[in-house]
C-alpha cells in the first residue's frame, strides 16, 4: 500500500525545519574555526575581548545543537516538554557566558590589564559581525513560521554574538588608536549583561509554558 502523502503544510514545515538546520550547521562550522581563531588571537594579544569572544563561540555551539536536537526530534509540532527543556538549555549557555565575560572583565579592568593590538582580529571580527547578523535574521524568520520558541531564542544569541563582535571591534580599536585599555573589558562587561537578560526572559519563557503532560517524541 502507498505511504500516505504529506499534507501541503507538513510538507512546508519539514522544508523550513531543513533550513533551519542548514542555518545551525552553518552557526556550529563557523563558530568551531571562530574559537579556535579568537582565542589564540587574544591570547597572544593579551585580549580579555577576544578570548571572550572565542568563549562566546563555544558557548554558542552548544546552543546550536540544543537547537539541531530540538528540531530533529520534532515532527508535526513541537513538544512542550521538548520545547521547555530546550528552553533552559539554552538559558543556561546565556547564562554561562555572562558569568565567564563578567568575570573576566571585572578582574581585567580591576589589574588595569592592557591588551596588544590585533589588526587581524579587528578585520576578522567586522566579517564575523556580518555574517552572524545575516544568520540571525533568517533564523528569526524561520523560527515565526515554525513558531518556534527555542530557535528564536538561539537566533537571539546569534545576533548578540553579531554585538559582541561589534563591540569587540570597537574595543580593541579604541584601544589601538587612542590608547584606551578599559575599552576592550568594557565591550565584555556589556555583553555578559545582556546575555544575563537573555537567560532571564528564556527562563520565563520556559515557565509560561507551563506543566508538561505529553511524553516526548
Amino acid at each position: 500500500m502507498d505511504a500516505p502523502t504529506p499534507s501541503p503544510e507538513a510538507s512546508e514545515r519539514r522544508r523550513l525545519q531543513h533550513r533551519a538546520l542548514v542555518l545551525e550547521y552553518a552557526t556550529i562550522a563557523w563558530n568551531l574555526g571562530e574559537a579556535i581563531f579568537t582565542i589564540s588571537l587574544g591570547i597572544a594579544a593579551g585580549s580579555l575581548a577576544l578570548i571572550g569572544f572565542g568563549t562566546d563561540s563555544i558557548i554558542e555551539m552548544f546552543a546550536s545543537s540544543v537547537v539541531v536536537w530540538h528540531i530533529r526530534a520534532g515532527h508535526a509540532t513541537d513538544s512542550a516538554s521538548r520545547t521547555r527543556r530546550a528552553l533552559k538549555l539554552v538559558a543556561a549557555a546565556f547564562g554561562g557566558l555572562a558569568v565567564i565575560l563578567a568575570t573576566a572583565s571585572v578582574r581585567s579592568l580591576v589589574l588595569g590589564e592592557r591588551a596588544d593590538h590585533s589588526v587581524v582580529g579587528i578585520v576578522y571580527l567586522g566579517i564575523t559581525a556580518v555574517i552572524m547578523f545575516t544568520l540571525a535574521i533568517a533564523k528569526r524568520r524561520i523560527a515565526g513560521a515554525l513558531d518556534s520558541a527555542p530557535l528564536r531564542s538561539e537566533a537571539s544569541m546569534t545576533f548578540l554574538d553579531g554585538i559582541l563582535s561589534t563591540l569587540t571591534l570597537t574595543g580593541l580599536a579604541l584601544n589601538a588608536v587612542l590608547g584606551w585599555a578599559w575599552a576592550d573589558p568594557a565591550a565584555a562587561l556589556i555583553v555578559a549583561f545582556a546575555a544575563a537578560n537573555e537567560a532571564r526572559e528564556n527562563l520565563h519563557e520556559a515557565r509560561e509554558i507551563g506543566p508538561l503532560r505529553e511524553p516526548d517524541s
